[in-house]
């Protein structure tokens, strides 16, 4: 979809409640999985015959197996805490975008089906018959839903609505309406060990490239290197981290980072990818599948640490289901944390001087951070109290001389999301996308109008992505959004020739 076929909403002071626009969105929806890119992924490839009785079985499965998603249908009141909150709401005005209507969608059913006086009155209680309309409904608004949880910070009762979308996701998927993008991402993983589905070759020849980069710059060879056994730390990062601009610039960050610290590290060609495609359907078989690879390799080269690189929901993941999924890390250093995210281990070479920077490298930037939704809510660096909104920012103040947040309401557990996480990020929903992105471009804005601000540091390589999408659409230049690394990567002592 192209910019001429919408219009982007107009920036205005936060918070701004919209104009309800009933069924605005109810044309938007990513295109469904085909039945060649489920069938990789273990996934039906059409509408199943029998679909009802497969949905409501893996309905029954997961209020069976996650309580919590129980209790989510049962507990909420309708308060409308949560109503402001969304910024696919915020963006679109369309009620269905609404936390408490998303999450209405999936209890109409389980009232329908799942409750005594459902079943018996249903119209009394508002349930609903499971129609093909119905999971029509579930698919075009459980895929405007990036899963970002700032609904759940406000929620008296503490339901997460990114459960919920991720329930009704895993259902769509079970009856055979996945969503193309998503799956096939994972099928990539599967299939090449990667989202971008690139192979190794090619790997082994962006990195030599980018070390070639590097010693223009710097006259040092620093290293990027790959299936390096014996090496101390396995780096696994975002496989855009390789390639695209501005992720590259925060792999090469690291690599800074280690040459400077003497470290040896590597990345590896098995575990070449952080991202976890599979929390982003609730599918806990998938995101051990993909996950399994980090320990294979982490066994296969012998190393003593795993670091994770600037990706938010790849971080989740490890944070909060590596133990579990690919667990237990006998074979690795106790010393150290496992995961380790990458702005903890700088943010200690950093404090024990073992790194030295030069913040005027940075001086043409005034730089502001975004609290990327994965990490800042779904998650915790650890380290500290609230490090997770700490550590990137003490990195940024050791890199640059000029920096300012956003609004406090806006940042930390109160950040808005980018809009494209969750497998939103792809390009049959940028209308989606620009809109959701417009409470954080209105908070942009306003440290852009007050300090100037030229460059958005983030550490989630979908929020660079996105960021990079639709900056444009709301008359920023799309190049003032890059990683924390970046920032580290100039301005650390090398020995440059300059």
């Amino acid at each position: 979809m192209g910019a001429a076929e919408f219009t982007t909403p107009p920036l205005k002071e936060y918070p701004v409640i919209p104009i309800l626009q009933a069924g605005a969105m109810a044309g938007t929806k990513p295109y469904v999985a085909s039945e060649k890119i489920n069938e990789a992924i273990g996934f039906p490839g059409k509408l199943v015959d029998n679909w009802k009785e497969v949905a409501l079985a893996k309905m029954a499965d997961l209020l069976g197996k996650y309580r919590g998603l129980r209790v989510f249908m049962d507990a909420c009141v309708h308060c409308g805490a949560c109503t402001d909150k969304c910024h696919y709401f915020l963006g679109t005005g369309d009620p269905k975008n609404m936390p408490v209507a998303r999450q209405d969608l999936m209890r109409k059913v389980y009232r329908r089906y799942f409750t005594l006086a459902g079943r018996y009155f249903p119209k009394l209680v508002g349930a609903e018959d499971l129609t093909e309309e119905v999971l029509d409904d579930w698919y075009r608004y459980y895929n405007q839903c990036s899963e970002c949880r700032r609904c759940s910070v406000y929620c008296p009762y503490g339901i997460d609505t990114a459960e919920v979308t991720m329930a009704g996701r895993e259902i769509l998927d079970a009856v055979g309406i996945g969503q193309k993008y998503t799956n096939e991402i994972i099928g990539k993983v599967h299939k090449i060990g990667n989202n971008l589905g690139l192979p190794g070759p090619a790997l082994l020849d962006t990195l030599q490239t980018l070390e070639e980069e590097i010693k223009e710059d710097t006259g040092l060879d620093v290293k990027l290197p790959l299936d390096d056994e014996g090496a101390e730390v396995l780096v696994i990062t975002p496989s855009a981290d390789f390639f695209a601009e501005p992720h590259v610039y925060s792999l090469i960050g690291y690599a800074k980072v280690f040459h400077a610290a003497g470290i040896r590290w590597t990345l590896s060609t098995r575990a070449s990818e952080a991202g976890n495609f599979g929390m982003f359907i609730g599918n806990y078989g998938q995101m051990q599948k993909i996950a399994s690879r980090v320990r294979e390799a982490a066994q296969e080269l012998k190393v003593r640490r795993l670091v994770v690189g600037e990706c938010g929901h790849a971080w989740r993941v490890a944070y909060s289901f590596w133990n579990t999924l690919i667990g237990p890390f006998d074979y690795l250093d106790s010393r150290y944390p496992v995961p380790q995210h990458i702005c903890e281990l700088t943010h200690d070479l950093i404090r024990r001087g073992a790194i030295q920077l030069d913040r005027e490298k940075n001086d043409h930037r005034i730089v502001t951070f975004h609290d990327s939704c994965n990490v800042a809510r779904g998650a915790s660096m650890g380290g500290m109290p609230r490090g997770q909104f700490i550590l990137p920012r003490e990195i940024i103040r050791a890199s640059c001389n000029h920096f300012h947040d956003m609004a406090p309401e806006t940042i930390h557990e109160h950040t808005f999301c980018c809009g494209g996480g969750g497998g939103v990020l792809t390009d049959e929903v940028t209308e989606l996308r620009v809109k959701g992105a417009l409470p954080r471009m209105e908070a942009l804005q306003q440290v852009v109008g007050e300090h100037g601000v030229n460059f958005m540091a983030t550490i989630c390589a979908i929020c660079k992505a996105q960021f990079s999408k639709v900056l444009p659409y709301y008359k920023f230049d799309m190049g003032m959004v890059g990683g924390v690394h970046q920032l580290v990567g100039d301005a650390i002592r090398l020995g440059r020739k300059d």
